[in-house]
């Protein structure tokens, strides 16, 4: 109890410096306005970064190739050198791997058991680039813009642009999905649903630019930069993760099942159904 308490006090007293250190220092000037800093942050046309010296492109395209580097590199060190190890006891690591994939293959086939295998491997590619790509923005890393100024690398799906582009290709598997089964009659069940990849996209974006602005405005407007953002922004990035990994991963394998159930599959339920 003595322990604990020592370092709750070591705890309490360095936030007490760090605080006060930040109230005595004041808040930073600034070269542009709240407004510039909140639609750079949506739109990314004004901190450009150079692609190979041959175009100025959205820092979060320079994000999201990275992130896409990251799981495939991942991926390819985990079937090279992790699967071929795994025991019957399993290790940490490996329970871990087991609970994750169970967790998308299990949604995919209570939603979809009729075609759940390529709709567990979508949503768990989809779910592991949403979580680690809202988690890449913790990492800091910075870049050099068109101007010559840094900047620190944004989530890939703060854009609106790769938001769009999740929503869109998601909507692509749910029909395919739809065609794969039913063939013509898929596409018109998809097809009823015309604003699910606007939806998706938006609900997408939206969430994630949230905690990007409250950050944003955090840092802008209180001076607490060493202690009070930092909480913020990670709370704000952990909980994001989270919550829209699961959402999408959710709404994918809805409708995707929806869409690739068998068209006489209801009528044989219901006559069933009459029959006991």
């Amino acid at each position: 109890m003595k322990q604990h308490k020592k370092a709750l006090a070591l705890f309490g007293g360095v936030a007490l410096v760090l605080l006060l250190g930040a109230l005595l220092a004041g808040s930073p000037g600034r070269s542009e306005s709240v407004q510039e800093t909140m639609r750079d942050a949506v739109l990314h046309d004004v901190n450009q970064i150079s692609l190979f010296g041959l175009k100025a492109v959205n820092p979060g395209l320079i994000s999201s190739f990275l992130v896409t580097a990251v799981l495939l590199l991942a991926a390819v060190v985990i079937r090279a050198f992790v699967i071929p190890r795994f025991q019957y006891r399993p290790g940490r690591l490996q329970l871990a791997l087991e609970e994750a994939v169970g967790l998308f293959d299990g949604m995919a086939r209570g939603d979809s058991p009729h075609r759940f295998k390529f709709l567990g491997a979508y949503i768990f590619a989809a779910g592991a680039y949403i979580f680690v790509g809202t988690l890449f923005e913790l990492l800091g890393l910075q870049a050099m813009t068109v101007h010559g100024q840094p900047i620190t690398l944004p989530a890939p799906l703060s854009d609106v642009n790769a938001a769009i582009a999740m929503g869109t290709l998601s909507y692509l598997v749910i029909l395919s999905g739809g065609v794969a089964q039913n063939g013509i009659k898929g596409v018109g069940k998809t097809l009823k649903e015309f604003s699910l990849p606007i939806s998706m996209s938006f609900r997408l974006f939206g969430a994630l630019l949230s905690g990007l602005l409250v950050t944003e405005l955090v840092y802008y407007y209180i001076s607490l930069s060493f202690v009070l953002p930092v909480l913020v922004g990670v709370l704000f990035t952990l909980l994001h993760a989270l919550v829209q990994t699961y959402v999408l991963t959710m709404l994918v394998s809805m409708y995707y099942g929806e869409v690739s159930e068998p068209s006489g599959h209801k009528e044989n339920e219901g006559a069933h159904a009459a029959q006991t």
